[in-house]
């Protein structure tokens, strides 16, 4: 089995300034787990499910790049 025969087509990835609300929608919308950050045309890091950030206080403040996870390996 190769990866191209198991990887998703059609990923889409949000800037590190995206705002966290965003994301879980498109995280909802698209019945996805986590979503990558680019910057620069690089990866720099995802956002996992978004379970859980609704609880952290101010959350409609947070961005990608305060709750992803990095470095990308």
């Amino acid at each position: 089995m190769k990866v191209k025969d198991i990887m998703h087509r059609g990923v889409e990835w949000v800037e590190p300034q995206t705002p966290i609300a965003e994301i879980a929608r498109k995280m909802r919308d698209k019945d996805i787990e986590a979503v990558p950050v680019g910057e620069n045309d690089g990866l720099i890091g995802r956002v996992p499910d978004c379970d859980g950030i609704a609880s952290v206080r101010n959350s409609m403040e947070l961005v990608a790049k305060y709750v992803m996870t990095k470095p990308m390996v």
